[in-house]
């Protein structure tokens, strides 16, 4: 039996022993506002949009299968539209009768007779994060955020795919000087010895930095911004600095805003205290990554993990003195997709809605249980930048580990033609295993304004 057919076989004997629980009234709303359930029994799904017909797609991502998807809702149910995209497939949209499908390395267009095209190729997406859901600016391009193969700059034991793509690292956005900090780990590449390995910031596992080291730029550069033609030409760098930018969105004034992931206190570089960020989008910005998180150095002591050593720059010299972001979000958050209203019935006209799909802890918080963040739709004040809980399970926490019937991972929110508001809520992740989602548990949640 195959390494996949094993997983699968685990993920199905996960499936009969837990099913999911689905109690709308376990979620807390704001006076005026009823949620119920939308869609459900689906097994990972990440993306969801609304076509200029407005027909439904949603995506799935995959990961339980091993093939992302996308499908169209029908009166009979969802009906496959393409698959065969590799995992994850992180998002999908619409334009010009093109479904435009972002996956690992990839962007791929699905043409109204279902033929597929890959328009832009050659990602550096095979770490821990990957090419993410494109989305068209008033230009009449495409834009895309790209995440970073790292948590901070620095390939260690915490990156599971070091075996599969040992010479895989992160790559600059413009031309950069290391501090030439080196990093000893344990050598995976000699298990049955007692060698170690010594990497630096920008390069493969077990390559060290040298002082004043020159790391030449890249156009497809780890933890970017990235625009193109629909066609997928002319590919343009437009930010980078950021270490996942998960969603981008303009708003109605034309500003480019993105999401972005905070570090984990794992690896061989851990960060403490390193929030999520809502960030507006300056071409030609550096947004900090991999040494400053929320608008602040990482050398401040903040940033130092209770049993760690403190941080330091890895770049002797910075592109520049990065922004503060729009907003900011505690800690392991792990804010996703969002979407700004423009409906004055709905309320709250001009704020941001956006998903947190929560921590994963122990994995990412330095060994420490499960924090009361996440699971929730939350509410950005556009005017102020304030954060506050839009919908959220009475318990503050996701619904397994609080035995609610509620939210488990948002992920994405949508406004659709109806003036209602939808959120992706991706899967049930077993307690300690956020690797693991179980199919068939993702769930499709929509949101009215009372009359």
């Amino acid at each position: 039996m195959s390494e996949y057919e094993i997983g699968k076989e685990k993920q199905e004997e996960k499936t009969v022993k837990l099913t999911r629980k689905l109690r709308p009234s376990d979620i807390k709303l704001p006076p005026g506002y009823s949620i119920e359930v939308f869609a459900e029994g689906l097994n990972t799904p990440i993306s969801m949009i609304f076509t200029d017909s407005g027909e439904i797609l949603v995506a799935d991502a995959g990961v339980t299968s091993g093939n992302g998807k996308v499908y169209r809702l029908t009166k009979n149910g969802f009906e496959l539209v393409a698959d065969g995209f590799n995992p994850p497939l992180t998002g999908i949209n619409y334009y010009r009768g093109n479904i435009y499908v972002s996956h690992r390395g990839f962007i791929t267009i699905v043409k109204a007779d279902g033929t597929k095209q890959d328009i832009i190729s050659g990602l550096p997406s095979y770490g821990d994060h990957h090419n993410n859901q494109v989305i068209f600016g008033p230009d009449g391009r495409m834009y895309f955020g790209q995440g970073t193969a790292t948590n901070s700059g620095v390939v260690g034991l915490d990156n599971d795919w070091i075996a599969k793509y040992p010479f895989f690292h992160d790559y600059a956005g413009e031309d950069i000087v290391l501090s030439g900090y080196n990093f000893l780990t344990e050598d995976i590449n000699a298990p049955l010895s007692k060698d170690y390995a010594c990497t630096g910031a920008y390069a493969p596992f077990g390559t060290p930095s040298s002082p004043f080291e020159v790391v030449k730029g890249m156009l497809k550069a780890s933890g970017g911004i990235l625009s193109a033609n629909p066609d997928g030409s002319d590919l343009k760098l437009i930010a980078w600095g950021l270490r996942n930018p998960f969603r981008l969105k303009f708003d109605c004034y034309n500003r480019l805003f993105a999401g972005n992931h905070g570090a984990d206190v794992r690896g061989s570089r851990p960060i403490e205290n390193s929030p999520d960020e809502f960030q507006l989008i300056t071409p030609g910005m550096w947004y900090g990554w991999p040494d400053y998180y929320g608008g602040q150095p990482v050398t401040l002591p903040k940033f130092k993990p209770e049993d760690g050593p403190q941080p330091k720059f890895l770049l002797s010299q910075h592109p520049m003195i990065p922004p503060r972001p729009f907003a900011v979000f505690p800690i392991h958050a792990a804010i996703m997709g969002f979407a700004f209203n423009y409906n004055k019935d709905f309320g709250y006209y001009g704020d941001a809605f956006i998903a947190e799909f929560g921590s994963e802890a122990p994995e990412t918080t330095g060994g420490r249980p499960l924090p009361e963040v996440g699971h929730r739709i939350s509410r950005i004040d556009m005017k102020t930048g304030c954060i506050t809980d839009f919908a959220v399970n009475k318990s503050g926490f996701g619904a397994l580990y609080s035995g609610e019937g509620g939210f488990e991972r948002p992920i994405d929110v949508v406004f659709g033609p109806d003036k209602a508001m939808y959120v992706v809520d991706f899967a049930v992740v077993p307690e300690g295993e956020p690797d693991n989602f179980i199919p068939n548990t993702g769930v499709i949640w929509k949101i009215t304004k009372n009359n």
